[in-house]
């Protein structure tokens, strides 16, 4: 799943797995669910609807009774009632499980996430692990980037890289603290997801101060936050 075809089909096939829904409906869904990633067109989703069924993990169905709100671009076959079949239910479990390297990149990582209600924990531990490697790998190459950007750059320049080099940081945050929280469910206690954060290791930010972790970023994926609050300034 390392093109952008694969985010997309496992997408579909993750939404179509809760229940069957037409071309509109599906994206309307799509929008919602990966809005922060990508806005979804009609020319992108039929052809990857037609492939999927082509290759028999979709169903199309056309009840006569079906209502499609008005578009310029529906037309008959928004009419067309998509449905997982069981190949395409074997093959939404074989993503869900998938725990390689691809899941931990940016968008293939927020469709994952998406998901996670329905994924085995232990791949959600090593998927949650495994982005957070890769964002150290990242903030390790933004520090150095930031360092040489002083000597180079204008302070405005400077300040775009550190508000980069922060968001990454957020996030592996963020990630520390859902870590926390599959750990202390695996234990049979309760997380920071529940109840607040479970510890309070303070994290330092791109100018050294530090930071408690879970503070003052709010819950959920970080991919809209803005940058550094007053609080951070």
């Amino acid at each position: 799943m390392g093109r952008r075809s694969g985010v997309l089909e496992f997408a579909v096939l993750g939404l179509l797995h809760d229940a069957p829904m037409h071309g509109y409906e599906l994206r309307k869904r799509l929008n919602v669910l990966l809005g922060t990633l990508r806005a979804f067109s009609y020319g992108t989703l039929y052809p990857c609807l037609k492939s999927l069924v082509a290759q028999g993990f979709l169903v199309e169905d056309n009840p006569d009774d079906e209502y499609v709100p008005a578009t310029a671009l529906n037309g008959k076959r928004s009419k067309i009632v998509y449905r997982l079949s069981p190949e395409g239910k074997e093959r939404f479990e074989e993503l869900l499980a998938d725990s390689g390297p691809d899941a931990w990149e940016d968008e293939h990582f927020g469709v994952h996430f998406a998901f996670f209600g329905q994924t085995d924990r232990a791949v959600r531990m090593r998927v949650l692990e495994g982005r957070r490697s890769r964002l150290e790998e990242r903030l390790e190459r933004m520090r150095n980037s930031l360092a040489r950007a002083r000597e180079r750059f204008d302070d405005y320049t400077v300040e775009l890289q550190r508000h980069g080099l922060e968001s990454v940081e957020r996030e592996v945050r963020w990630l520390n603290e859902l870590i926390e929280t599959e750990r202390a469910n695996r234990s049979g206690r309760t997380g920071p997801l529940a109840d607040g954060p479970t510890t309070a290791a303070t994290d330092k930010t791109s100018d050294g101060r530090g930071q408690e972790a879970g503070s003052p970023d709010p819950p959920g994926p970080p991919y809209d936050r803005p940058g550094r609050s007053d609080q951070e300034r």
